[in-house]
């Protein structure tokens, strides 16, 4: 349930009120008994939950990945091939005889 902030606007006092967003405005301020209206507020900033919506979340795992790749040791097929290449085939063909 929202909380909807109100206006007097006689005496000036604003408060805030909880309620359903079914329930109708409040008409009457509880200070002095005055006409009051709702204002319309900024409402709540947006919530992020879960990770990677800050630099720190991302900035341990790419420097892991990094020094992963650097050394060598994370087994990818790119980096074996670069480091020992095939050899050669040494047979040569015989001439046929005829």
């Amino acid at each position: 349930m929202p909380t909807y902030d109100y206006e007097c606007l006689e005496c000036g006092h604003v408060f805030e009120q909880f309620q359903k967003m079914s329930d109708p405005p409040l008409t009457e301020c509880p200070a002095c008994g005055g006409s009051v209206r709702r204002l319309i507020g900024g409402g709540l900033g947006v919530i992020f939950k879960g990770s990677g919506f800050y630099v720190t979340d991302n900035k341990n795992s790419g420097k892991a990945a990094l020094s992963s790749k650097d050394s060598g040791g994370n087994g990818s097929k790119e980096s074996k091939g670069a480091e020992s290449p095939k050899p050669a085939d040494t047979k040569k063909e015989q001439p046929a005889a005829t």
